[in-house]
């Protein structure tokens, strides 16, 4: 009996390309293998900790099986793939036997790569799905953070009386391309039904500072969609980019978050006039981020009326519900 040539290991694995729900994959195997080989096998998992994944042994086929053919190949719906998530991934050539069986090459060295944040056309799904959810919309007139005294002493006595820009965190979708790398500073702007202010709790602290809202939502600012999310509770948030045209915030946003229309769009308006207007959306809680210091002096300081304990409803670090329905897209949480 004529001695099987065994096919070559695959080497120089290369992964490119990267979007938050796909990839290419390409490598090099030997010449004389090119023509005999009649499938791949591609083994993915993500990455646990420092130890790279074990795959399954050599004579088992694995998670996908495609015919061979032209390298780079496209790996896209085979896994539901997470945004900005560590994957390790090895490849194996095969050929199949009349029988049915294989004959497979040793598995490549294991390659790790991390996919990327939601593109414009994954911000603009979220988007669609959050105006189907954000209701009539409602006026009110002062933009609003709460915070612990401790903060504000530090505002006042470390950063000269200016609420400065900080790094936001990953809350909400894990593929929101502001997570980790935009800074500002989250204020609010939702109302109670009743009297149209600011409710009088609020889970982040019991001092308030209020700003008006022409200050920061004006003919001179950019209005961005960045993210629709729950909590595993009935509500539902949506956070907002507002940056003042031509900073460094808002060529942040420019390339990667859909620009709303300051006076049409479905969460946060503003119509200009002797006495500007200024609308929020009523069915969910929106998260305003300004991407710009904001000076104690041009607002007003105060203690809320309310309770400040709330914890249940602060969205500090919150992870995003994946099997809402409402509020998630199919490439990703």
């Amino acid at each position: 009996m004529a001695e099987v040539e065994l096919l070559s290991t695959p080497h120089n694995i290369q992964i490119i390309e990267v979007s938050c729900d796909s990839f290419r994959i390409t490598w090099e195997m030997a010449h004389e293998d090119t023509s005999r080989v009649t499938h791949y096998f591609i083994d993915l998992s993500r990455k646990e900790g420092s130890e790279p994944n074990r795959f399954k042994h050599r004579d088992v086929p694995t998670k996908l099986v495609a015919k061979a053919g032209p390298l780079p190949m496209s790996v896209r719906g085979h896994w539901f793939l997470s945004p900005r998530t560590e994957y390790c991934v090895a490849v194996q050539t095969a050929i199949r036997q009349p029988d049915g069986d294989y004959q497979v090459s040793e598995w490549s060295q294991v390659v790790e790569f991390c996919t990327g944040d939601y593109a414009m056309e994954h911000l603009q799904q979220l988007l669609d799905k959050a105006q189907a959810a954000a209701g009539r919309m409602l006026r009110f007139s002062v933009f609003y953070r709460n915070q612990n005294p401790e903060y504000f002493h530090y505002v006042r006595s470390e950063c000269g009386g200016a609420m400065l820009p900080s790094l936001k965190d990953n809350s909400g979708s894990h593929g929101s391309p502001i997570n980790g790398k935009l800074r500002g500073i989250f204020l609010s702007c939702n109302t109670e039904f009743d009297t149209g202010l600011p409710p009088k709790d609020s889970p982040y602290g019991p001092l308030r500072f209020q700003i008006p809202a022409e200050r920061l939502l004006n003919a001179s600012t950019n209005l961005y969609f960045s993210d629709f999310y729950c909590m595993y509770t009935a509500y539902h948030y949506v956070v907002l980019v507002l940056a003042p045209a031509g900073s460094e915030g808002d060529d942040f946003c420019k390339s990667r978050l859909p620009r709303l229309d300051l006076t049409t769009n479905p969460f946060l308006t503003y119509t200009a006039g002797d006495v500007p207007v200024f609308c929020h959306a009523s069915d969910v809680i929106l998260e305003v981020m300004f991407t710009e210091p904001l000076l104690l002096e041009h607002g007003v300081l105060a203690q809320i009326s309310g309770r400040h304990q709330l914890m249940s409803l602060s969205t500090a670090n919150a992870k995003k519900d994946p099997s809402c329905k409402v509020c998630n897209i199919s490439v990703g949480r």
